[in-house]
């Protein structure tokens, strides 16, 4: 098979998560947001992914914002993925009903597939409920510092926004093909607007792929990257050779801004292995009006990053932080770190908000997705006013040592020029 794919994520790391699945396989793929991508629709690469960067607004403003992407972004030559979190932080509801609207609107099927777990980082569905490694997903620290609604029922959750929806058990799922096939468009016969899949393990989204992406007329998909994944090995594979890079020997700059767990304990053991320089950095300075100490921050981060220094620059934390601060600790440390950004040799961010507040910030409205380090960790290129190695990281992903092997594969590539 050989399609053209538009994502929509509603954060920056989503938006490379999804993409890089499809990148893996060989297609060309890139991520984009802001108004720099609204025009030469031609020009796209096979696989485009953008970022709404709606995770942080109302289910109103989320909703509205996507009406409007989808009015620009949308393509009739092209299949339309909507990302959603795994653990169903932000508005997906509100953006899915806003999905369905727009997709009717423009005479295109309004019938969703979803199915958003990723069982490669502990994130499953079971009777149409969201489980975490094991654990009801409202019994999770990510549900406890951020939920937007009652219960992790995706049923109910679509109900939220007006959506009616049927559940495909996980024995309709693992009959597949030509079952499963029938068992989404009995769904769709009964009215309902999204059909939710239970999912496992990788076999199960390999099944939901295979019996989805054969519907005619075609369904849009929701999901996260697992989802993703497995519709990118239906693709045909091509050989994609690496893009051209310049070995440096400036620093590379790793920043920590998710206030998730396993963020905090991967930085904390990269720092302990003694091979980068900590820069902890206080929220007061982030979010005071003192621009003096924010230019003092970038500059000597810039001088440092320009004299070959590793550093990982992490917004310190309490147990039990403010997370409404979230976009203006981001702003704030964007402001001071832009006179790092043709000084760094390869940059890192953990957490959606943080890295596109800091890529903006440098002038990068672009990523040429290149290779996975880890699931959920997206390795490419950085496109628009500098062009540097990049990896992105969700937050509450990867384990205690993530951190250690994005700054080994970044370092590989900056100095060697290359990416393997």
């Amino acid at each position: 098979m050989k399609h053209r794919w538009l994502v929509i994520a509603d954060d920056l790391t989503g938006a490379a998560d999804c993409a890089m699945g499809f990148a893996r396989f060989g297609l060309t793929a890139a991520v984009g947001w802001g108004t720099n991508w609204e025009e030469n629709r031609d020009t796209r690469p096979p696989v485009f992914s953008y970022d709404a960067d709606s995770r942080a607004l109302s289910a109103v403003a989320a909703a509205f914002r996507h009406r409007q992407i989808l009015a620009h972004q949308l393509d009739d030559h092209r299949l339309l993925f909507k990302k959603i979190d795994s653990t169903l932080r932000g508005q997906p509801a509100a953006e899915m009903a806003a999905t369905l609207e727009t997709l009717s609107a423009h005479g295109r099927r309004a019938f969703g597939i979803l199915a958003p777990a990723f069982p490669s980082v502990g994130r499953s569905t079971l009777n149409g409920r969201i489980v975490v490694s094991g654990r009801s997903l409202e019994e999770t620290e990510i549900w406890k510092r951020d939920h937007s609604y009652r219960n992790a029922d995706l049923i109910d959750v679509l109900a939220s926004a007006g959506i009616k929806a049927e559940l495909v058990g996980i024995d309709a799922v693992r009959a597949g093909g030509k079952t499963l096939a029938s068992a989404m468009e009995q769904v769709a016969r009964s009215g309902a607007a999204i059909a939710v899949c239970d999912a496992e393990i990788d076999d199960d989204l390999m099944n939901i792929a295979g019996a989805s992406i054969v519907l005619d007329p075609a369904p849009f998909f929701i999901g996260s990257a697992g989802l993703a994944y497995a519709l990118a090995t239906l693709e045909d594979r091509t050989e994609r050779p690496s893009p051209p890079l310049e070995p440096t020997s400036n620093g590379m700059l790793l920043v920590v801004g998710s206030v998730a767990a396993v963020s905090r304990a991967s930085a904390r053991k990269l720092v302990t292995s003694r091979s980068i320089s900590h820069i902890p950095v206080e929220p007061a300075i982030l979010l005071a009006d003192n621009p003096a100490a924010r230019l003092a921050l970038g500059r000597d981060v810039a001088n440092r990053l320009a004299a070959g220094e590793d550093l990982l620059v992490e917004i310190v934390a309490n147990d039990d932080p403010d997370k409404t601060l979230g976009a203006a600790l981001a702003a704030g440390l964007a402001e001071a770190l832009a006179p790092t950004a043709n000084c760094m040799g390869a940059f890192a961010a953990t957490g959606g908000e943080t890295a596109a507040a800091l890529l903006s910030r440098f002038g990068v409205n672009g990523i040429l997705l290149v290779d996975e380090i880890e699931p959920g960790i997206a390795l490419g290129l950085t496109r628009g006013k500098i062009s540097i190695p990049i990896a992105t990281k969700a937050g509450a992903f990867g384990n205690e040592d993530s951190l250690g092997h994005i700054a080994s594969r970044l370092k590989f590539v900056s100095t060697e020029g290359r990416f393997s």
